[in-house]
């Protein structure tokens, strides 16, 4: 399985805008031109998508321009300005204010050490961003625009990390604004956190939420068949262990049918992320288990019960991510194990865990589910492996919209467990349980959740920037 990027055969990159003026002559603007070239090569080495110089730019219509053009261009995921020297900020001031990208103020100079012995009135000239990123703050402050404020050597690794994070979370932002949500069938009935405000969450973050009835998924699946259903079989012989009661059973081809069915459904709506509730199946005869995890494992976003606001962080996080090593899922907080100086949450759900966290190769099989009212459903069981990770949570909280993330600690199941028949995730909060328990209590965060091992709490709290909404970090 293949994870689907943001964009069809585009990564995307950034841009680098360096700031100057005219004041000292062409030759100092071929010098800061060269500086940006090499410092945009330098820092792609260390990102995770390419950086490109724009600049310098010294006229209040270059910068006007070059920032529609960042702003118009789909390809460009954020922005980063270096006021390489003296960049008079009242030029900034209409290009700052049509800006539509994510924009990191890199406050950095090119050279690391300073020449001591050949330091004249030229050399300061030039090398002045001490000064000109003093006068855009200033103006950025003052416009108040959004931005993440970055201060070190290009070169220094703790600088290039920091850079990173920001751009996975532009990266995630960009995702955001163009990702369609499928929302099959409708809430679970009577539950709170996961309803709230589509048309602001729209307006903050970007991704549009679409209802469907279940009626127009059981179509797809019902032209679900023959030689798509048989290789479907075959991978699935071949990607997990299956359980014998699963091989050549009927339930299995029908989970084939649901699966190829729910992909062609979703992706000629555009949609890459998704909902169902297991008390709107209609027609279908199981309620989506193995499709639902293969597709996560392929990069689409999922909510149960009707969750769009997960679903969407979901597809934002594996995104964010990218091809980082860990695995993304969506997740529940379930049981608790509250043995003294060993307590733990034990998470999962009726099915749906994406085997991107699988420790071990998954194994296929069929169980009955006491809800729902369908067929015994096939799905993937398995535990996640162990490392450090998160938890996140998009909540709406009526005036606002918050995220809520800890930081915990996956571990092993201290014995197996062999009668749970879903996939499921063991971990230690931090610091502690309990301080953990009562700070996601009083934030209000959701018990669906985002679990992630690449991302950290820095992704999510420069996504929260970008977007201008809350978070709560429990760490």
């Amino acid at each position: 399985m293949t994870f689907r990027a943001a964009r069809a055969g585009q990564i995307g990159e950034l841009w680098l805008v360096t700031g100057s003026q005219h004041l000292y002559g062409p030759q100092a603007l071929a010098a800061v031109a060269a500086h940006g070239e090499e410092v945009a090569r330098g820092l792609t080495a260390g990102l995770p998508v390419p950086v490109r110089h724009r600049g310098p730019v010294t006229t209040a219509e270059e910068i006007r321009r070059t920032c529609l053009e960042a702003t118009a261009d789909d390809a460009c995921a954020g922005v980063i300005v270096w006021a390489h020297t003296f960049s008079p900020a009242k030029a900034w001031i209409a290009g700052l204010e049509a800006l539509g990208k994510p924009l990191l103020h890199l406050h950095t100079q090119f050279d690391r050490e300073l020449p001591w012995a050949e330091i004249d009135m030229d050399f300061m000239n030039l090398n002045q961003s001490a000064h000109g990123d003093r006068e855009l703050a200033h103006a950025l402050t003052r416009l108040g625009v959004r931005r993440k404020t970055i201060a070190g050597h290009w070169r220094d690794p703790t600088v290039v990390t920091r850079i990173a994070t920001w751009t996975r979370a532009a990266l995630g932002m960009r995702e955001a604004r163009s990702l369609t949500v499928a929302r099959i069938g409708d809430n679970m009935r009577s539950v709170a956190v996961t309803e709230g405000d589509k048309v602001e969450a729209q307006r903050q973050l970007g991704f549009a939420v679409d209802g469907y009835g279940v009626g127009e998924l059981t179509a797809a699946v019902e032209e679900a068949g023959g030689a798509q259903v048989d290789s479907l079989l075959t991978e699935y012989a071949d990607t997990y262990e299956l359980a014998p009661d699963v091989r050549g059973s009927d339930a299995l081809r029908e989970a084939a049918r649901i699966e190829l069915g729910l992909r062609a459904f979703l992706d000629a709506r555009g949609a890459h992320a998704f909902t169902d509730t297991f008390e709107d199946l209609g027609a279908l005869r199981q309620l989506p288990g193995i499709a639902v995890q293969r597709l996560m494992a392929e990069g689409y976003g999922f909510g149960a019960e009707g969750d769009w606001k997960t679903a969407a962080l979901v597809r934002i996080a594996k995104v964010m991510a990218g091809d980082l090593a860990g695995g993304t899922s969506f997740m529940e907080d379930y049981t608790y194990d509250l043995t003294p100086g060993g307590e733990a949450v034990l998470g999962a759900h009726m099915l749906e865990v994406c085997p991107s966290i699988a420790a071990d190769r998954p194994s296929c099989e069929i169980h009955p589910l006491a809800i729902g009212g369908r067929e015994d459903p096939v799905r993937l069981v398995f535990t996640a492996h162990p490392g450090e990770a998160v938890v996140a949570s998009l909540v709406d909280l009526g005036d606002r919209f918050r995220f809520v993330v800890g930081e915990v600690e996956v571990i092993e199941p201290p014995a197996p467990l062999p009668k749970l028949p879903v996939a499921r995730a063991l971990w230690r909060p931090r610091p502690d349980f309990y301080s953990a328990a009562e700070g996601w209590l009083a934030a209000g965060g959701a018990h669906h959740t985002v679990l992630s091992f690449p991302l950290g709490v820095g992704v999510f709290d420069d996504l929260a920037a970008m977007a201008g909404i809350e978070l709560v970090a429990i760490r």
